[in-house]
Protein backbone atom coordinates (compact mmCIF):
# COMPACT_ATOMS: atom_id res chain seq x y z
CA UNK A 1 0.00 0.00 0.00
CA UNK A 2 0.98 3.17 -1.02
CA UNK A 3 1.01 6.22 1.84
CA UNK A 4 1.55 9.47 -0.59
CA UNK A 5 4.16 10.38 2.08
CA UNK A 6 7.98 11.28 3.18
CA UNK A 7 10.06 8.93 4.32
CA UNK A 8 11.69 10.80 7.49
CA UNK A 9 13.34 9.49 10.53
CA UNK A 10 12.07 5.92 9.90
CA UNK A 11 8.25 7.43 9.70
CA UNK A 12 5.71 8.02 6.97
CA UNK A 13 4.90 11.46 7.68
CA UNK A 14 3.22 14.76 5.56
CA UNK A 15 2.90 18.16 6.56
CA UNK A 16 1.36 20.21 3.17
CA UNK A 17 -2.26 19.77 1.78
CA UNK A 18 -0.43 20.13 -2.03
CA UNK A 19 -0.57 17.08 -3.86
CA UNK A 20 0.42 15.46 -6.78
CA UNK A 21 -0.44 12.22 -9.10
CA UNK A 22 1.99 10.22 -11.43
CA UNK A 23 0.20 9.58 -14.73
CA UNK A 24 0.15 6.37 -16.77
CA UNK A 25 1.99 7.63 -20.01
CA UNK A 26 -0.13 5.08 -22.41
CA UNK A 27 -2.96 6.93 -21.43
CA UNK A 28 -2.26 9.96 -20.14
CA UNK A 29 -5.16 9.36 -16.86
CA UNK A 30 -3.65 9.97 -13.71
CA UNK A 31 -2.81 6.98 -11.24
CA UNK A 32 -4.66 7.11 -7.86
CA UNK A 33 -2.23 8.32 -5.31
CA UNK A 34 -2.14 11.60 -4.47
CA UNK A 35 1.74 12.09 -3.31
CA UNK A 36 2.16 15.11 -0.77
CA UNK A 37 4.94 18.48 -2.10
CA UNK A 38 7.99 18.49 0.31
CA UNK A 39 8.81 21.64 1.40
CA UNK A 40 11.29 23.12 4.22
CA UNK A 41 9.87 21.24 6.77
CA UNK A 42 10.96 18.09 5.24
CA UNK A 43 13.83 18.95 4.08
CA UNK A 44 15.15 19.92 7.78
CA UNK A 45 14.05 17.62 9.46
CA UNK A 46 15.08 14.74 6.69
CA UNK A 47 18.90 16.30 6.70
CA UNK A 48 19.18 16.93 10.59
CA UNK A 49 18.18 13.00 10.68
CA UNK A 50 20.94 12.47 8.39
CA UNK A 51 23.43 14.02 9.95
CA UNK A 52 22.55 12.57 13.18
CA UNK A 53 23.14 9.08 11.82
CA UNK A 54 26.30 10.28 10.39
CA UNK A 55 27.68 10.45 14.27
CA UNK A 56 27.46 6.64 13.71
CA UNK A 57 27.20 5.88 10.47
CA UNK A 58 30.64 7.08 9.85
CA UNK A 59 32.72 4.82 12.15
CA UNK A 60 30.67 1.71 11.22
CA UNK A 61 32.82 -0.89 9.49
CA UNK A 62 33.01 -1.92 6.35
CA UNK A 63 31.02 -5.34 6.68
CA UNK A 64 28.49 -3.23 8.30
CA UNK A 65 27.72 -1.04 5.28
CA UNK A 66 28.18 -4.39 3.28
CA UNK A 67 25.17 -6.20 5.39
CA UNK A 68 23.04 -2.94 4.57
CA UNK A 69 23.41 -3.10 0.92
CA UNK A 70 23.06 -6.97 0.61
CA UNK A 71 19.80 -7.01 2.83
CA UNK A 72 18.14 -4.29 0.45
CA UNK A 73 18.75 -6.58 -2.08
CA UNK A 74 17.62 -9.67 -0.91
CA UNK A 75 14.26 -7.25 0.61
CA UNK A 76 14.06 -6.37 -2.96
CA UNK A 77 14.30 -9.32 -4.73
CA UNK A 78 11.29 -11.42 -2.17
CA UNK A 79 8.77 -12.27 -4.84
CA UNK A 80 6.29 -10.02 -3.66
CA UNK A 81 8.05 -7.03 -3.45
CA UNK A 82 9.82 -7.83 -6.73
CA UNK A 83 6.00 -8.02 -8.47
CA UNK A 84 4.53 -5.00 -6.78
CA UNK A 85 7.75 -3.07 -8.23
CA UNK A 86 7.40 -3.76 -11.32
CA UNK A 87 3.79 -3.47 -11.62
CA UNK A 88 3.92 -0.01 -10.48
CA UNK A 89 7.02 1.04 -12.49
CA UNK A 90 5.05 -0.33 -15.34
CA UNK A 91 2.16 1.63 -14.85
CA UNK A 92 4.19 4.97 -13.95
CA UNK A 93 6.76 4.58 -17.09
CA UNK A 94 5.21 2.02 -19.60
CA UNK A 95 8.65 0.50 -19.53
CA UNK A 96 7.74 -3.13 -20.35
CA UNK A 97 7.87 -5.96 -18.02
CA UNK A 98 11.01 -8.05 -19.12
CA UNK A 99 13.21 -4.36 -19.31
CA UNK A 100 12.14 -4.00 -15.55
CA UNK A 101 12.99 -7.39 -14.83
CA UNK A 102 16.15 -6.72 -16.20
CA UNK A 103 16.94 -3.35 -14.71
CA UNK A 104 15.91 -4.42 -11.16
CA UNK A 105 18.55 -7.29 -11.97
CA UNK A 106 20.87 -4.88 -12.21
CA UNK A 107 19.73 -2.40 -9.21
CA UNK A 108 20.22 -5.39 -6.83
CA UNK A 109 23.88 -6.06 -8.70
CA UNK A 110 24.70 -3.12 -8.33
CA UNK A 111 23.76 -3.19 -4.73
CA UNK A 112 25.89 -6.26 -4.56
CA UNK A 113 28.61 -4.82 -5.94
CA UNK A 114 28.82 -1.50 -3.59
CA UNK A 115 28.49 -4.22 -0.64
CA UNK A 116 31.26 -6.55 -2.02
CA UNK A 117 33.53 -3.46 -2.27
CA UNK A 118 32.50 -2.24 1.27
CA UNK A 119 33.44 -5.48 2.82
CA UNK A 120 37.04 -5.75 0.81
CA UNK A 121 37.25 -2.20 1.80
CA UNK A 122 40.70 -1.70 -0.55
CA UNK A 123 38.39 1.44 -2.40
CA UNK A 124 39.67 3.42 0.93
CA UNK A 125 42.89 3.16 -0.76
CA UNK A 126 45.15 3.09 3.00
CA UNK A 127 48.47 4.78 1.87
CA UNK A 128 50.97 4.69 4.87
CA UNK A 129 54.45 6.48 4.98
CA UNK A 130 56.27 5.42 7.93
CA UNK A 131 58.75 7.62 10.06
CA UNK A 132 62.05 8.10 10.19
CA UNK A 133 63.20 9.73 13.52
CA UNK A 134 66.68 9.75 11.92
CA UNK A 135 66.41 11.54 8.71
CA UNK A 136 68.58 14.75 8.26
CA UNK A 137 67.91 17.48 8.31
CA UNK A 138 64.77 17.10 9.62
CA UNK A 139 63.45 14.05 10.98
CA UNK A 140 60.18 12.04 8.66
CA UNK A 141 57.08 12.45 10.45
CA UNK A 142 54.51 8.64 10.22
CA UNK A 143 51.95 9.60 7.78
CA UNK A 144 48.72 7.53 6.72
CA UNK A 145 46.13 8.33 4.42
CA UNK A 146 43.01 7.17 3.58
CA UNK A 147 39.26 7.83 1.98
CA UNK A 148 37.09 8.15 4.80
CA UNK A 149 33.13 9.41 4.17
CA UNK A 150 31.36 13.03 3.34
CA UNK A 151 27.89 13.13 5.05
CA UNK A 152 24.64 13.71 3.90
CA UNK A 153 24.54 12.69 -0.08
CA UNK A 154 21.40 14.59 -1.78
CA UNK A 155 20.34 12.14 -4.41
CA UNK A 156 17.63 13.23 -7.15
CA UNK A 157 16.51 10.23 -9.11
CA UNK A 158 16.52 9.78 -12.71
CA UNK A 159 12.95 9.54 -14.99
CA UNK A 160 14.63 7.24 -17.25
CA UNK A 161 15.84 4.32 -15.02
CA UNK A 162 13.43 3.94 -12.47
CA UNK A 163 14.90 1.05 -10.42
CA UNK A 164 18.85 1.53 -11.61
CA UNK A 165 18.85 4.96 -11.11
CA UNK A 166 15.66 5.34 -8.75
CA UNK A 167 15.63 5.69 -4.79
CA UNK A 168 18.08 2.62 -4.08
CA UNK A 169 19.90 2.76 -7.93
CA UNK A 170 23.87 3.63 -8.23
CA UNK A 171 24.16 6.80 -6.40
CA UNK A 172 22.38 5.95 -3.45
CA UNK A 173 24.58 2.15 -3.23
CA UNK A 174 27.47 3.94 -3.69
CA UNK A 175 26.68 6.56 -1.57
CA UNK A 176 25.73 4.24 1.47
CA UNK A 177 28.85 2.11 0.99
CA UNK A 178 31.07 4.85 1.78
CA UNK A 179 29.06 5.42 4.80
CA UNK A 180 27.20 8.11 4.34
CA UNK A 181 23.34 8.84 4.82
CA UNK A 182 21.31 9.21 1.56
CA UNK A 183 17.99 11.37 1.24
CA UNK A 184 16.01 10.64 -1.79
CA UNK A 185 14.38 13.49 -3.76
CA UNK A 186 12.00 10.99 -5.45
CA UNK A 187 10.89 11.25 -9.30
CA UNK A 188 7.39 12.94 -9.91
CA UNK A 189 7.23 10.61 -12.84
CA UNK A 190 7.46 7.49 -10.52
CA UNK A 191 7.09 8.27 -7.13
CA UNK A 192 4.95 5.05 -6.40
CA UNK A 193 8.00 2.65 -7.30
CA UNK A 194 10.00 5.21 -5.24
CA UNK A 195 7.54 5.20 -2.29
CA UNK A 196 7.85 1.02 -2.79
CA UNK A 197 11.99 1.05 -2.69
CA UNK A 198 11.77 3.23 0.25
CA UNK A 199 9.21 0.88 2.01
CA UNK A 200 11.73 -2.09 1.53
CA UNK A 201 14.81 0.08 2.88
CA UNK A 202 12.67 0.76 5.70
CA UNK A 203 11.81 -3.08 6.41
CA UNK A 204 15.88 -3.27 6.54
CA UNK A 205 16.65 -0.34 8.91
CA UNK A 206 14.40 -1.70 11.40
CA UNK A 207 15.62 -5.34 11.24
CA UNK A 208 18.99 -4.33 11.64
CA UNK A 209 18.78 -1.68 13.86
CA UNK A 210 20.34 1.18 11.80
CA UNK A 211 19.99 4.69 12.76
CA UNK A 212 16.82 5.58 11.41
CA UNK A 213 18.15 9.11 9.21
CA UNK A 214 20.37 6.60 7.54
CA UNK A 215 17.68 7.16 4.50
CA UNK A 216 14.90 9.26 3.36
CA UNK A 217 12.72 9.65 0.86
CA UNK A 218 11.34 13.04 -0.43
CA UNK A 219 8.74 13.74 -2.86
CA UNK A 220 7.68 16.94 -5.00
CA UNK A 221 7.44 18.14 -8.30
CA UNK A 222 8.47 21.71 -8.18
CA UNK A 223 12.10 22.96 -7.68
CA UNK A 224 11.87 24.24 -4.84
CA UNK A 225 12.05 21.38 -2.63
CA UNK A 226 15.69 20.60 -4.55
CA UNK A 227 16.65 23.68 -3.82
CA UNK A 228 15.94 23.50 -0.13
CA UNK A 229 18.12 20.48 -0.13
CA UNK A 230 21.20 21.51 -1.88
CA UNK A 231 21.77 24.38 0.16
CA UNK A 232 20.86 23.61 3.21
CA UNK A 233 23.90 23.50 5.57
CA UNK A 234 23.58 19.54 6.32
CA UNK A 235 24.54 18.49 2.69
CA UNK A 236 27.66 17.69 1.79
CA UNK A 237 27.27 16.23 -2.08
CA UNK A 238 24.65 15.98 -4.72
CA UNK A 239 23.95 13.02 -7.28
CA UNK A 240 21.93 13.58 -10.21
CA UNK A 241 21.76 12.26 -13.22
CA UNK A 242 18.92 14.12 -16.13
CA UNK A 243 18.66 17.57 -18.13
CA UNK A 244 21.63 19.83 -18.34
CA UNK A 245 19.19 22.60 -17.53
CA UNK A 246 18.57 21.10 -14.01
CA UNK A 247 21.91 19.59 -13.41
CA UNK A 248 23.65 22.88 -14.27
CA UNK A 249 21.03 24.67 -12.16
CA UNK A 250 21.88 22.45 -9.69
CA UNK A 251 25.55 22.96 -9.85
CA UNK A 252 24.82 26.80 -9.73
CA UNK A 253 23.10 26.64 -6.48
CA UNK A 254 25.57 24.28 -4.89
CA UNK A 255 28.45 26.59 -5.93
CA UNK A 256 27.08 29.42 -4.64
CA UNK A 257 26.43 28.08 -1.29
CA UNK A 258 28.70 29.97 1.18
CA UNK A 259 30.45 26.49 1.60
CA UNK A 260 30.23 25.07 -1.84
CA UNK A 261 29.79 20.83 -2.18
CA UNK A 262 30.20 19.01 -5.27
CA UNK A 263 27.26 18.17 -7.57
CA UNK A 264 28.13 15.11 -9.44
CA UNK A 265 25.55 16.01 -12.51
CA UNK A 266 25.12 13.37 -15.17
CA UNK A 267 23.68 15.64 -17.93
CA UNK A 268 23.09 15.20 -21.67
CA UNK A 269 24.82 13.48 -24.09
CA UNK A 270 24.27 13.22 -27.95
CA UNK A 271 27.11 10.31 -28.56
CA UNK A 272 28.95 10.76 -31.64
CA UNK A 273 29.31 7.58 -33.59
CA UNK A 274 31.36 7.51 -36.85
CA UNK A 275 30.89 5.04 -39.87
CA UNK A 276 33.96 4.91 -41.52
CA UNK A 277 34.21 3.62 -45.45
CA UNK A 278 35.68 0.40 -44.55
CA UNK A 279 32.87 -0.50 -42.43
CA UNK A 280 30.33 0.46 -44.72
CA UNK A 281 31.96 -1.67 -47.39
CA UNK A 282 32.07 -4.85 -45.13
CA UNK A 283 28.75 -4.83 -43.24
CA UNK A 284 26.28 -2.33 -44.11
CA UNK A 285 23.45 -3.65 -43.15
CA UNK A 286 24.63 -5.22 -39.91
CA UNK A 287 25.77 -1.70 -38.67
CA UNK A 288 22.13 -0.66 -39.86
CA UNK A 289 20.30 -3.21 -38.24
CA UNK A 290 22.45 -2.63 -34.97
CA UNK A 291 22.26 1.34 -35.08
CA UNK A 292 18.66 1.33 -35.51
CA UNK A 293 18.30 -0.71 -32.72
CA UNK A 294 20.47 1.06 -30.10
CA UNK A 295 18.60 4.59 -31.57
CA UNK A 296 15.29 3.05 -30.58
CA UNK A 297 16.01 1.10 -27.53
CA UNK A 298 14.13 2.53 -24.32
CA UNK A 299 12.43 4.16 -27.10
CA UNK A 300 15.48 6.48 -27.57
CA UNK A 301 15.35 7.26 -23.48
CA UNK A 302 18.82 6.15 -22.96
CA UNK A 303 21.46 8.63 -21.80
CA UNK A 304 23.90 6.57 -23.85
CA UNK A 305 21.49 6.62 -27.49
CA UNK A 306 23.94 7.62 -30.28
CA UNK A 307 22.31 10.35 -31.28
CA UNK A 308 25.08 11.61 -33.70
CA UNK A 309 26.03 9.63 -36.82
CA UNK A 310 28.86 11.29 -38.91
CA UNK A 311 29.83 9.02 -42.13
CA UNK A 312 32.02 9.94 -45.42
CA UNK A 313 29.55 10.93 -48.67
CA UNK A 314 29.92 8.89 -50.90
CA UNK A 315 28.16 5.56 -52.80
CA UNK A 316 28.90 3.24 -49.67
CA UNK A 317 27.59 5.72 -47.44
CA UNK A 318 24.74 6.93 -49.11
CA UNK A 319 23.56 3.39 -49.18
CA UNK A 320 24.51 2.69 -45.44
CA UNK A 321 22.18 5.88 -44.58
CA UNK A 322 19.10 4.28 -46.97
CA UNK A 323 19.39 1.53 -44.97
CA UNK A 324 19.13 2.59 -41.75
CA UNK A 325 16.39 5.05 -42.40
CA UNK A 326 14.19 1.85 -44.02
CA UNK A 327 14.71 0.23 -40.85
CA UNK A 328 13.81 3.35 -38.42
CA UNK A 329 10.86 3.72 -40.23
CA UNK A 330 9.51 -0.09 -39.70
CA UNK A 331 10.57 0.00 -36.29
CA UNK A 332 7.27 0.14 -33.80
CA UNK A 333 5.99 3.32 -31.75
CA UNK A 334 7.10 3.48 -28.14
CA UNK A 335 5.81 5.51 -25.34
CA UNK A 336 7.86 7.86 -23.54
CA UNK A 337 8.41 7.70 -19.81
CA UNK A 338 5.63 10.93 -19.38
CA UNK A 339 3.87 13.53 -21.73
CA UNK A 340 6.33 16.10 -20.92
CA UNK A 341 9.14 14.48 -22.22
CA UNK A 342 6.72 13.98 -25.92
CA UNK A 343 6.44 17.66 -25.87
CA UNK A 344 10.27 18.19 -25.36
CA UNK A 345 11.51 15.76 -28.08
CA UNK A 346 8.65 17.17 -30.55
CA UNK A 347 9.85 20.89 -30.02
CA UNK A 348 13.59 19.56 -30.25
CA UNK A 349 12.41 17.78 -33.83
CA UNK A 350 10.74 20.68 -35.01
CA UNK A 351 13.91 23.37 -33.94
CA UNK A 352 16.26 20.67 -36.09
CA UNK A 353 13.16 20.60 -39.04
CA UNK A 354 13.86 24.60 -38.80
CA UNK A 355 17.26 24.50 -40.02
CA UNK A 356 17.17 25.56 -43.76
CA UNK A 357 18.43 22.45 -45.27
CA UNK A 358 17.77 19.68 -43.26
CA UNK A 359 16.54 16.66 -44.83
CA UNK A 360 14.00 14.48 -42.73
CA UNK A 361 14.76 10.80 -43.59
CA UNK A 362 12.00 9.24 -41.71
CA UNK A 363 8.43 10.10 -41.28
CA UNK A 364 8.45 9.86 -37.37
CA UNK A 365 4.56 9.59 -37.16
CA UNK A 366 3.28 9.32 -33.60
CA UNK A 367 -0.26 8.98 -32.01
CA UNK A 368 -0.99 8.22 -28.16
CA UNK A 369 -0.24 11.05 -24.82
CA UNK A 370 3.76 10.06 -25.02
CA UNK A 371 4.18 7.54 -27.74
CA UNK A 372 6.57 8.52 -30.65
CA UNK A 373 8.15 7.08 -33.33
CA UNK A 374 11.67 7.19 -34.86
CA UNK A 375 13.11 10.13 -36.43
CA UNK A 376 16.15 9.91 -38.85
CA UNK A 377 17.26 13.87 -39.87
CA UNK A 378 20.44 14.05 -42.09
CA UNK A 379 22.69 17.47 -43.20
CA UNK A 380 25.86 18.28 -44.32
CA UNK A 381 28.57 18.73 -42.55
CA UNK A 382 29.24 22.26 -42.87
CA UNK A 383 25.13 23.09 -42.18
CA UNK A 384 25.47 20.94 -39.26
CA UNK A 385 28.82 23.32 -37.96
CA UNK A 386 26.78 26.64 -38.17
CA UNK A 387 23.60 25.67 -36.74
CA UNK A 388 23.37 25.57 -32.93
CA UNK A 389 19.92 23.93 -33.27
CA UNK A 390 21.58 20.86 -34.51
CA UNK A 391 23.91 20.24 -31.82
CA UNK A 392 21.22 19.77 -29.08
CA UNK A 393 20.29 16.56 -27.88
CA UNK A 394 16.73 14.73 -28.71
CA UNK A 395 15.96 12.86 -25.67
CA UNK A 396 14.17 10.03 -27.59
CA UNK A 397 13.90 7.99 -30.66
CA UNK A 398 15.93 9.96 -32.99
CA UNK A 399 19.15 10.84 -34.43
CA UNK A 400 20.97 13.31 -37.30
CA UNK A 401 22.81 11.96 -40.02
CA UNK A 402 26.07 14.19 -41.12
CA UNK A 403 27.78 13.20 -44.27
CA UNK A 404 31.56 14.91 -44.57
CA UNK A 405 33.21 15.03 -47.66
CA UNK A 406 35.93 13.23 -46.04
CA UNK A 407 38.11 12.02 -43.19
CA UNK A 408 39.61 15.71 -42.48
CA UNK A 409 36.17 16.89 -43.15
CA UNK A 410 35.10 14.48 -40.55
CA UNK A 411 37.74 14.94 -37.92
CA UNK A 412 37.24 18.86 -38.38
CA UNK A 413 33.82 18.44 -37.22
CA UNK A 414 34.50 15.91 -34.20
CA UNK A 415 36.47 19.30 -32.96
CA UNK A 416 33.28 21.08 -32.65
CA UNK A 417 31.64 18.71 -30.42
CA UNK A 418 31.28 19.30 -26.76
CA UNK A 419 32.00 16.90 -23.71
CA UNK A 420 30.02 13.31 -24.44
CA UNK A 421 29.16 10.26 -22.26
CA UNK A 422 30.74 8.13 -25.57
CA UNK A 423 31.60 8.00 -28.92
CA UNK A 424 31.87 4.95 -31.26
CA UNK A 425 33.96 3.94 -34.20
CA UNK A 426 32.81 1.36 -37.03
CA UNK A 427 36.04 0.55 -38.88
CA UNK A 428 36.91 -2.04 -41.77
CA UNK A 429 39.89 -3.91 -42.73
CA UNK A 430 40.19 -1.35 -45.92
CA UNK A 431 40.64 1.23 -43.39
CA UNK A 432 43.85 3.55 -43.15
CA UNK A 433 45.17 2.83 -39.87
CA UNK A 434 46.09 6.85 -39.23
CA UNK A 435 42.25 7.41 -40.07
CA UNK A 436 41.27 5.23 -37.51
CA UNK A 437 43.96 6.00 -34.90
CA UNK A 438 42.79 10.30 -35.59
CA UNK A 439 39.30 9.18 -35.28
CA UNK A 440 39.59 7.74 -31.76
CA UNK A 441 42.13 10.44 -30.71
CA UNK A 442 39.74 13.32 -31.31
CA UNK A 443 36.69 11.04 -29.52
CA UNK A 444 39.21 9.70 -26.57
CA UNK A 445 40.10 13.57 -26.11
CA UNK A 446 35.76 14.37 -25.71
CA UNK A 447 34.15 11.36 -24.08
CA UNK A 448 34.49 8.97 -21.16
CA UNK A 449 34.04 6.56 -22.88
CA UNK A 450 35.55 5.00 -26.53
CA UNK A 451 33.63 2.03 -27.86
CA UNK A 452 34.89 0.26 -31.06
CA UNK A 453 32.72 -1.44 -33.43
CA UNK A 454 29.91 -1.64 -31.12
CA UNK A 455 26.88 0.37 -29.81
CA UNK A 456 27.01 2.55 -26.87
CA UNK A 457 24.03 1.70 -25.37
CA UNK A 458 23.84 -1.35 -22.39
CA UNK A 459 26.46 0.47 -19.20
CA UNK A 460 28.32 -2.98 -17.79
CA UNK A 461 28.05 -2.21 -14.13
CA UNK A 462 31.92 -3.40 -13.04
CA UNK A 463 35.17 -2.12 -12.00
CA UNK A 464 36.65 -0.81 -15.32
CA UNK A 465 33.39 0.89 -16.67
CA UNK A 466 33.68 4.75 -17.01
CA UNK A 467 30.38 6.77 -17.18
CA UNK A 468 30.87 10.43 -17.10
CA UNK A 469 32.93 12.46 -19.52
CA UNK A 470 33.87 16.51 -19.94
CA UNK A 471 31.44 19.20 -19.65
CA UNK A 472 28.65 19.33 -20.26
CA UNK A 473 28.24 15.51 -19.88
CA UNK A 474 28.86 15.83 -16.61
CA UNK A 475 30.14 18.36 -13.98
CA UNK A 476 32.59 16.13 -13.00
CA UNK A 477 34.94 14.55 -15.54
CA UNK A 478 37.04 12.59 -12.88
CA UNK A 479 34.28 10.79 -11.82
CA UNK A 480 31.92 7.69 -12.96
CA UNK A 481 28.18 7.12 -11.76
CA UNK A 482 28.08 3.94 -13.07
CA UNK A 483 30.90 1.01 -11.75
CA UNK A 484 32.34 0.36 -9.24
CA UNK A 485 34.85 3.85 -8.45
CA UNK A 486 31.44 5.84 -8.11
CA UNK A 487 32.26 5.45 -4.29
CA UNK A 488 35.12 7.90 -4.63
CA UNK A 489 32.44 10.41 -5.56
CA UNK A 490 30.76 10.20 -1.77
CA UNK A 491 34.35 10.01 0.23
CA UNK A 492 37.43 12.38 0.95
CA UNK A 493 40.89 11.75 1.67
CA UNK A 494 42.29 12.56 5.26
CA UNK A 495 45.83 11.81 6.37
CA UNK A 496 47.01 10.87 9.90
CA UNK A 497 49.95 12.54 11.58
CA UNK A 498 51.84 10.93 14.38
CA UNK A 499 48.79 9.56 15.36
CA UNK A 500 49.02 6.33 18.33
CA UNK A 501 47.80 2.99 16.59
CA UNK A 502 44.90 3.17 18.65
CA UNK A 503 43.45 6.11 17.53
CA UNK A 504 43.60 5.38 13.74
CA UNK A 505 41.02 3.51 11.45
CA UNK A 506 41.84 -0.41 11.75
CA UNK A 507 42.44 0.03 7.78
CA UNK A 508 45.24 2.23 8.62
CA UNK A 509 46.84 0.31 12.21
CA UNK A 510 50.09 -0.98 11.78
CA UNK A 511 49.09 -4.58 11.78
CA UNK A 512 47.04 -4.45 9.15
CA UNK A 513 44.36 -6.31 10.81
CA UNK A 514 41.82 -6.34 7.55
CA UNK A 515 44.46 -8.01 5.73
CA UNK A 516 44.06 -4.55 3.03
CA UNK A 517 46.28 -4.37 0.16
CA UNK A 518 47.64 -0.63 0.97
CA UNK A 519 50.85 1.35 -0.08
CA UNK A 520 53.22 0.88 2.46
CA UNK A 521 56.85 3.45 1.47
CA UNK A 522 55.73 3.36 -2.15
CA UNK A 523 55.17 0.06 -2.41
CA UNK A 524 51.69 -2.52 -2.59
CA UNK A 525 51.99 -5.20 0.08
CA UNK A 526 49.33 -6.61 2.33
CA UNK A 527 52.28 -7.39 5.23
CA UNK A 528 51.82 -4.93 8.53
CA UNK A 529 53.70 -1.81 8.51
Amino acid sequence: MLTGKHLIQGHWTATSDQTFQSVNPKTGEALPTRFTEAGAEEAESALRAALSAFTQTRTFAGTDHADFLEAIAAEIEAQETAAALIGIAEQETALPPARLQGELARTTGQLRLFARIAREGSWQEAVIDTPDPARQPLPKPDLRRILRPIGPVIVFDASNFPFAFGACGGDTASALAAGNPVIVKAHPGHAGTDEMMAQAVLRVVNRLGLPAGIFSLLQGTGTEIGKLLVTHPAAEAVGFTGSQSAGRALFNLASARPRPIPVFAEMGSVNPLVVLPGAVQERAETIADGLAGSITMGVGQFCTKPGLIFYIDDQGGRRFTELLAERLEVSNEGTLLYPALRTRFDETIKSWQGVDGIQTRTTGASSGAANCRPWLLETDSALWRGADELHEEAFGPAALLVRCTDTEDLLSALDLLPGQLTGSIHTGASDEPSNVRSVVGHLEARVGRVVFNGYPTGVEVGFAMQHGGPYPATTASGTTSVGAFAIRRFARPIAYQNLPDALLPPELQQANPLGLLRMVNGEWTQAAA
